[in-house]
């Protein structure tokens, strides 16, 4: 296991000059009179806190990439030779019928009122981030066309250069808020929807009152945390304006544009870009339940919650007070996590990393079971990317975890569409693409698919990344149902925690999953004994 922690990365574009590094400090174990970097030592000397963060902002997404003692790839699927449970009704199980083709990935969340998705994965919230709001058709029509949930996160009307608010400070206009509720809803079905996200910031802004009233939103998401960071939400701005403008709408703006010497540094070029910040929560249960009763005074017919990789007791306290306040979901988001803009070594250090934070959520989930209290839909988060992951995360957290939160994972691809456009028009496509084709057509898998979905007239609106996300979502759709047969399981609801096994004495410890040589090794001797 290398836990080394060298004192550069991709993610700051710094490097160590010395392949050899000391495990606790990072730093080249001979640091040289002289040497020209390029550490993060080095390149802070003279760019200070700008190396706290991952960049380019906006033009990239980090992730953490600590390597802990226990993660999900200690966890191997299982197999079996017999049966399977889960067919349509009145389908009796046979080797003709039980073709993994006709397994069902459908699952649903909600209290009461359920919302089905046709794959049990949705977006993390793509909130104030550049890379958020310059991506978001791609983002929005992808999951739109996908039949998936996409979060709008936090902040969205508060950085918007276009809001306008009343003399109560509340919004009255919101274009970019608009803007991403309106693509989702051009194209969206009966499976996914749009729900937004809120902050200290966003209630004090009003966002709840705005999107109920003027876009009939149904679903509205209340944010403790998040697994990349244990601060609020951030962005960078390149303009001295933009970061005043900011400050006067209320925002920790850092460092502080109104200060003369800030000005001044600004100005002759040495500081090139402002943070903006947003304030810390602060979690008690009187104020929960108050805040979830006036959303549902609002009209809102579901009430979601995003929690952390915080201590045990904040896992405790959601778990806890969402069942409490009939929460429709709760999604838990493990460290190390991944995101358009949180510091590094935040990122890197900070948090309860995911297969820990999501076992003692299974754990927890039991313990309210079994005093009589119903546990709230959950969805696990925290440095998904593929089907394994994704069965991995449903059976571990069996029957509670409906769905998989994922964040990069489902930005790449649209992401990636959008640049085949790009180099596309440029006639500059990379041989990785041009391989399959020079047109679109040719190129995306799902294309003549995606144009049966929308039909003729549509399909040349289509942003070419939400037929990126489009085709990686079956990728995961098909991936998913080809396990799941492995597994005799044909529908998301009959994955359970038996279909896990540990590979390590210490993975079994932290998951309660046995391990391998253990796992039906009961029933393995019985028939041997038979």
């Amino acid at each position: 296991m290398n836990l080394q922690t060298p004192n550069g990365n991709d993610a700051t574009r710094t490097v160590n000059r010395s392949k050899s590094v000391v495990p606790c400090s990072g730093l080249c174990s001979r640091c040289v009179d002289g040497c020209k970097g390029n550490c993060e030592v080095f390149k802070a000397t003279f760019r200070g806190r700008e190396l706290i963060y991952p960049g380019p902002f906006g033009e990239v997404t980090a992730g953490g990439d600590k390597n802990y003692p226990v993660d999900y790839s200690h966890l191997n699927i299982q197999g079996y030779a017999v049966g399977a449970v889960g067919m349509a009704d009145g389908v009796v199980p046979s080797p003709e019928t039980a073709r993994f083709p006709n397994v069902s990935t459908e699952t649903e969340y909600g209290w009461d009122e359920k919302v089905k998705m046709s794959v049990p994965i949705f977006t993390g919230a793509l909130g104030s981030t550049e890379i958020a709001r310059k991506n978001w058709e791609h983002f929005a029509v992808g999951a739109a066309i996908s039949g998936v949930t996409i979060v709008c996160g936090e902040n969205v009307c508060g950085i918007d250069p276009l809001l306008e608010r009343g003399a109560d400070g509340k919004v009255t206009k919101a274009p970019d808020m608009d803007r991403r509720i309106e693509s989702y809803k051009r194209y969206h079905k009966d499976m996914g929807e749009i729900l937004i996200q809120m902050n200290v910031e966003d209630t004090n802004l009003g966002v709840a009152e705005y999107i109920i009233n003027k876009h009939k939103i149904e679903t509205i998401e209340l944010k403790w945390g998040q697994g990349a960071k244990c601060i609020g939400g951030e962005i960078k701005v390149s303009s001295l304006e933009r970061a005043l403008e900011l400050q006067k709408r209320g925002y920790i703006v850092t460092p502080d544009p109104s200060d003369p010497i800030i000005q001044a540094s600004f100005k002759s070029g040495a500081i090139k870009e402002f943070e903006r910040h947003s304030r810390l929560g602060f979690v008690t249960e009187e104020s929960f339940m108050a805040e979830v009763e006036r959303l549902r005074k609002l009209g809102y017919k579901r009430i979601t919650l995003k929690t952390g990789a915080y201590s045990l007791r904040e896992l405790a306290m959601a778990l806890k007070f969402c069942s409490k306040a009939h929460i429709d979901l709760l999604t838990i988001d493990g460290a190390s996590g991944g995101t358009g803009m949180s510091p590094w070594r935040m990122m890197e250090e900070w948090g309860v990393p995911s297969i820990y934070l999501h076992s003692a959520a299974y754990e927890y989930a039991q313990i309210l079971e079994k005093n009589g209290e119903r546990v709230p839909d959950l969805a696990f988060a925290g440095g998904f990317s593929s089907e394994d992951g994704v069965f991995k995360a449903l059976a571990l957290g069996a029957p509670y975890v409906k769905a998989v939160c994922m964040g990069r994972a489902l930005m790449i691809p649209g992401m990636v569409g959008k640049n085949i456009g790009k180099w596309i028009e440029a006639n500059d496509l990379p041989k990785t693409v041009s391989e399959f084709g020079a047109t679109p057509e040719e190129i995306f898998v799902n294309y003549e698919k995606i144009r049966d979905i929308v039909g003729n007239d549509e399909i040349s609106k289509i942003p070419l990344g939400a037929i990126g996300i489009y085709s990686y979502a079956d990728k995961i759709k098909v991936g998913l149902q080809q396990l799941m047969a492995g597994a005799r399981k044909f529908s998301v609801p009959f994955i359970t925690r038996n279909e896990l096994m540990s590979l390590t004495d210490e993975c079994a410890k932290v998951t309660g999953i046995p391990y391998l040589m253990d796992a039906y090794r009961e029933e393995a001797l019985a028939i041997l004994k038979a």
